[in-house]
């Protein structure tokens, strides 16, 4: 398979699993979110499209780097676990959102944290480039998990 190919395929996946997390999103965002109470340092609704935007082209980019190099024998298991984080994060957002349950989406946010964490050795092995790639992801999700966790203790 050609190079533009793969690099186009790599950044589509996650841009799709991030456009089909919006659905839940949009739907609970402006009413049942205006609605609970959130900590001070909840960021503007606003912020959130754009950066997971970045976030998802950066986790296709280091997907890319990885299948480059033909997975360096571990298709396997590169698949496996970009695949359990990248439904895990679906998952979030139809537990929070979709569910409106912040306490379904704490625990389940500390599971994808693991699944980011993982993925980020697995993919560092094969690739440093790609590993470091996945390093904002991990740094939004924690932030996003003290923020669910805020929620949680809030409401």
């Amino acid at each position: 398979m050609n190079k533009y190919l793969k690099l186009l395929i790599s950044i589509a996946i996650p841009l799709i699993i991030g456009y089909l997390g919006s659905f839940f999103t949009a739907v609970s965002v402006t009413d049942w979110y205006t609605t609970i109470n959130k900590p001070p340092f909840n960021p503007p609704n606003w912020i959130f499209a754009p950066v997971w935007t970045l976030l998802f082209i950066l986790i296709g980019l280091s997907f890319y780097l990885v299948w480059s190099k033909d997975f360096a024998q571990k298709k396997k298991l590169c698949l496996t676990i970009y695949s359990i984080q990248l439904i895990l994060n679906l998952l979030w957002s139809a537990l929070f959102f979709g569910l409106r349950n912040p306490l379904l989406g704490l625990v389940e946010i500390f599971v994808l944290w693991l699944s980011i964490i993982t993925n980020i050795t697995v993919f560092y092995r094969i690739s440093r480039a790609s590993g470091y790639l996945l390093i904002p992801y991990l740094l939004w999700v924690s932030f996003a998990t003290i923020l669910n966790f805020s929620i949680v203790i809030l409401n």
